[in-house]
């Protein structure tokens, strides 16, 4: 509120699971900057729809994302501050994060997941 951010910046709070895509495919950017993660699903979710997203470069999120993101110190604010401003104020870099989103984000499905997995439980049950 004190850089005249309120009308622009939104606090969602608490989120049902099944209206994040509503807020991913609305949304300019999508930002997580977080300190640790197992996995990073939330950056996934926000690059599945094709949303431009910065996220930490800590613990499992570079891998996730790979090169859909940018990729950020958490403790780094000047960094990501640069970021946001970069991938704001330029619609064609913009644009090229959310292809490189969703090239990023279509190796990932729950199908690839599940079909991995009994892959692995096969191995194991044939030895």
């Amino acid at each position: 509120e004190s850089m005249g951010l309120r009308d622009r910046v939104v606090f969602a709070g608490y989120v049902p699971y099944e209206h994040l895509p509503y807020f991913y495919n609305c949304s300019t950017l999508f930002v997580y900057p977080s300190l640790y993660e197992g996995f990073g699903l939330p950056p996934l979710e926000a690059m599945t729809c094709g949303t431009p997203t910065i996220t930490t470069n800590v613990t499992s999120i570079p891998e996730v994302v790979g090169d859909g993101a940018l990729l950020t110190d958490p403790y780094d604010t000047d960094e990501l501050t640069e970021k946001i401003y970069k991938t704001i104020s330029d619609a064609e870099f913009r644009e090229q994060l959310s292809v490189k989103a969703l090239r990023r984000a279509y190796n990932f499905s729950w199908k690839k997941t599940a079909v991995e997995t009994i892959k692995v439980y096969e191995e194991v049950y044939d030895k």
